[in-house]
């Protein structure tokens, strides 16, 4: 994924679904420090598929996937190659 689309991936994360005054980065556990919780997850994946276009599958919604914005950008990669 390129660079533009994490820093897409970022700066919609931090500036609609970061929960407190958590700054993220494309490394840091949004689960674990609950920058993020399970409806952000939920709204992240829509947003997804809204404005990238990436169709993603419910049963790929997991912390292997979602934990951090870098696992999202290899998930979207992987997406984005199997189409």
């Amino acid at each position: 994924m390129t660079t533009a689309a994490v820093d897409q991936l970022i700066d919609f994360i931090q500036t609609e679904i970061v929960l407190g005054s958590i700054t993220v980065s494309a490394d840091t556990d949004l689960l674990l420090t609950g920058a993020v919780d399970s409806l952000g997850v939920i709204r992240i994946t829509q947003w997804m598929e809204d404005s990238l276009g990436v169709s993603v599958d419910p049963g790929d919604v997991t912390l292997e996937n979602f934990q951090t914005i870098e696992r999202m950008a290899t998930y979207l990669d992987g997406r984005s190659a199997a189409a």
